[in-house]
């Protein structure tokens, strides 16, 4: 079942969680480790995230610095398909602009299609962490409207080259990403939630939410949605703090701000073992309210370990 369907079917608050695919070399065993022990709370499915490639620097034995392109975590395609193949639950890749041209993505495309998944998270895919700015591949997408333009156009059997004379139809349903606190290249919330009405009029069917720490900035931006109307499901995205340094390294990078409560009571914990306890606890309050809210999932970012989202999800489901 597409994703879109279990979440406008359901009548209690599903739940979801993301994987990071293992660094080069790592072996699928790591991915299993993380999702056996939250088989036991049924998620309604899993997300795999997607890395482009990136620009290191090595340095040389005569001291210069040498560029080299590498892709640090490949593979989304292939954990997706043995993801379902064992566990058999649904799984939404995510399939990003950047490292990518159109016929590259297409053939991506026609890659899952072929494997029977039918779910795709799309996203423009980050800035260079270096010069801080985004920059398509030749004759490759922008945004994050012309992939899913893309995606839509494959749906009513039109491929790059239309020059068969039977294009089979694609039947990919697409979510994309909503963001409370505002994307962060976005001029003003106004302008953001404008562009991602944009997205549902082409045909994204839902929306996952960048991770929050207070659930008003989740209720706002829900409110401003409905008013732009939109009326697709909104899933509120949670990432438990696990480690002291996630006080600078979150807002720095994913440019969300940490109420001044949870970032007191982890400034003053006395190591990181402390720290987790008080994500785990932070983030059972927040989601217990989501709950209650009727929220139709929450969708946990689990960054690649899940004994944190274990011990969530057993207060919860």
């Amino acid at each position: 079942m597409i994703v879109a369907d279990l979440l406008r079917n359901t009548t209690k608050t599903l739940m979801s969680f993301e994987l990071l695919p293992p660094l080069k070399g790592g072996n699928i065993k790591d991915i299993y480790d993380a999702i056996d022990p939250l088989m036991e709370f049924k998620p309604s499915y899993i997300n795999v995230t997607y890395h482009k490639e990136e620009v290191v620097y090595k340095k040389r034995p005569d001291g210069l610095l040498e560029q080299k392109v590498v892709r640090k975590r490949p593979g989304t395609v292939g954990i997706t398909a043995a993801i379902m193949h064992k566990y058999k639950i649904e799984v939404v890749p995510h399939l990003i602009c950047a490292g990518f041209n159109c016929e590259e993505t297409e053939n991506a495309l026609i890659d899952l299609n072929f494997l029977g998944i039918d779910n795709i998270l799309v996203l423009r895919g980050d800035p260079d962490k270096y010069t801080r700015r985004f920059e398509p591949n030749v004759d490759g997408h922008s945004n994050a409207i012309e992939l899913l333009n893309q995606i839509m156009e494959l749906n009513n059997g039109k491929y790059i080259d239309n020059t068969e004379e039977c294009m089979s139809k694609t039947q990919f349903s697409v979510g994309v990403a909503g963001y409370p606190e505002k994307h962060a290249e976005s001029p003003n919330m106004e302008s953001d939630i404008r562009y991602l009405k944009a997205k549902i009029d082409l045909g994204a069917e839902y929306i996952v939410t960048q991770m929050f720490f207070d659930n008003n900035r989740y209720f706002d931006f829900v409110e401003r949605c409905r008013q732009e109307g939109i009326t697709v499901p909104i899933i509120p995205g949670i990432k438990p703090i696990s480690i002291k340094s996630h006080l600078n390294v979150l807002p720095n990078t994913f440019h969300v701000d940490i109420p001044e409560e949870l970032a007191i009571e982890v400034g003053k914990s006395k190591d990181n073992n402390e720290v987790r306890q008080i994500g785990i606890e932070w983030a059972i309050k927040q989601a217990k309210e989501l709950i209650a809210a009727k929220v139709p999932s929450i969708h946990f970012y689990t960054m690649g370990k899940s004994d944190n989202i274990f011990k969530i999800a057993k207060e919860l489901f």
